[in-house]
């Protein structure tokens, strides 16, 4: 994809005389020389994955560092006991972010939306609001294009791997993503979209990447979590018609400024060191 900021994508959407999804379908189109039907299969065969990914997670298997696995069980059980605070909903797309998380530990096939540490808040939003809500699948499509426009900006302007950027470029591209892609869903106007997007990313800006023993199961797993309830939360937000009072161009420029000003001891490319810490030692696999 080509665009380099939201205000594009909104501007193409208005020249094309299209919805704003069909303007980065066509860019998509463009770019990669494939027709309409291709380029939909392909976001069909990644949503699909998504959802067998979800469905096939096996609360027994654990990761080879003993690090993770079961937890998204856990927390499924307390959500069908109704004992969790956040109601069946927002439990259950915490749970599904748990499960995706700790599946890519286990090494199983997960959708890297945008990267493998964050791949559980983009479909744990999705697929729980198309379970509970009943939403076409061609509608979730939709809703795959904007999470797709957003995550070609953040990686344009500024990042979207732990290495350069920190978490907030993972999680919170992550975040935004989902929080953009799940408003469009409900039928938010264009300026709720982009404010969800905005909210998400926000609230995650100045997030280090510090993954134990630099494996990316603690506290990465978990902060799929935060992200994807993030998301909700911000697509509320907006849909409540609550304005961002800075454009989400602004906050991805900032996002890639905060990422600029981070130590490397806070970036992912710092594990090398961390691994030769009594804690890093501890959890770091045999070779």
């Amino acid at each position: 994809m080509g665009f380099t900021s939201v205000e594009e994508i909104k501007t193409r959407a208005k020249a094309e005389d299209c919805q704003l999804w069909e303007a980065i379908l066509h860019d998509d189109m463009t770019e990669r020389q494939v027709d309409r039907l291709e380029s939909i299969g392909k976001m069909s065969s990644m949503y699909l994955a998504m959802k067998e990914a979800n469905e096939s997670y096996d609360k027994d298997l654990r990761s080879r560092s003993g690090l993770s696995g079961g937890d998204g069980e856990k927390m499924m059980e307390e959500v069908r006991k109704m004992q969790n605070l956040t109601g069946e909903f927002v439990g259950t797309v915490m749970a599904n972010a748990l499960k995706m998380g700790e599946s890519n530990a286990c090494m199983k096939r997960i959708v890297a939306a945008p990267t493998a540490g964050a791949c559980g808040v983009l479909p744990a939003v999705l697929i729980t609001y198309e379970q509970f809500y009943k939403i076409p699948e061609a509608k979730m499509l939709e809703g795959m294009y904007i999470a797709a426009g957003v995550g070609q900006v953040i990686a344009e302007r500024a990042c979207i791997a732990g290495a350069q950027g920190g978490c907030q470029a993972e999680i919170g591209s992550a975040s935004c993503m989902a929080a953009a892609a799940i408003t469009y869903i409900r039928g938010g106007s264009t300026k709720q979209v982009f404010d969800a997007g905005a909210f998400a990313l926000k609230s995650l800006l100045g997030l280090v990447c510090d993954p134990l023993g630099g494996l990316v199961e603690v506290p990465c797993i978990k902060r799929n979590v935060i992200g994807s309830v993030n998301a909700i939360t911000a697509s509320d937000m907006a849909m409540a018609e609550i304005e961002s009072k800075v454009p989400l161009d602004e906050v991805i420029d900032a996002m890639a400024e905060v990422g600029d000003l981070l130590p490397c001891s806070l970036k992912e490319t710092s594990q090398a060191g961390l691994a030769q810490t009594e804690t890093g030692k501890k959890y770091m696999p045999e070779s």
